[in-house]
């Protein structure tokens, strides 16, 4: 079973992504049937398409946001969502960082954040100031190194979505 860091700890991760990759089909085309039982984590494109069918069915459900894809195109579905996963095609993408922020700022989500693609180390402390809890650490990198990134800062001065007081404000 896949591994990855949720809530500063190493867990087994019993989510399947379900991508149109896999079946070689276009997002929103899956055939019906073809969407697994158990707890998945779908594209922004197949919940939209197929979003009756996604509540039906059993286990838990998570949806995928693109970089380019903005928390408030799933507002007023949050109460569906365990998870919302934020897509990092590359080191230098950042904008889930904010997407993240305001989807636990804005919209008070109180479920899963979880980070996905290309989630190095040097980014889990600030993706934690931003409203993450849990991380799919790019493959090939260590678990147990990105894990000690929590560590990497004591203290943090400005307020962010994982402690709205300021420093001066915190004992």
């Amino acid at each position: 079973m896949p591994q990855i860091i949720k809530n500063r700890a190493i867990v087994d991760d019993n989510w399947i992504h379900v991508d149109a990759d896999a079946s070689d089909l276009p997002e929103g085309d899956i055939p019906e049937g073809d969407i697994p039982e158990g707890d998945i984590i779908v594209p922004l494109g197949l919940w939209q398409d197929r979003r009756s069918e996604l509540l039906e069915r059993s286990g838990r459900l998570g949806v995928r946001l693109a970089p380019d894809q903005q928390p408030s195109l799933i507002a007023d579905d949050l109460s569906h969502f365990d998870v919302v996963a934020f897509e990092f095609p590359a080191f230098k993408d950042g904008r889930a960082f904010s997407h993240a922020r305001v989807l636990r700022e804005r919209y008070g989500y109180k479920g899963e954040v979880r980070a996905v693609g290309d989630v190095a180390r040097d980014q889990i402390f600030f993706m934690a100031r931003c409203g993450f809890d849990a991380y799919e650490v790019k493959e090939g990198r260590s678990l147990e190194d990105a894990l000690k990134a929590f560590e990497d800062f004591s203290v943090t001065y400005q307020p962010a979505a994982d402690d709205s007081r300021p420093f001066f404000l915190r004992s």
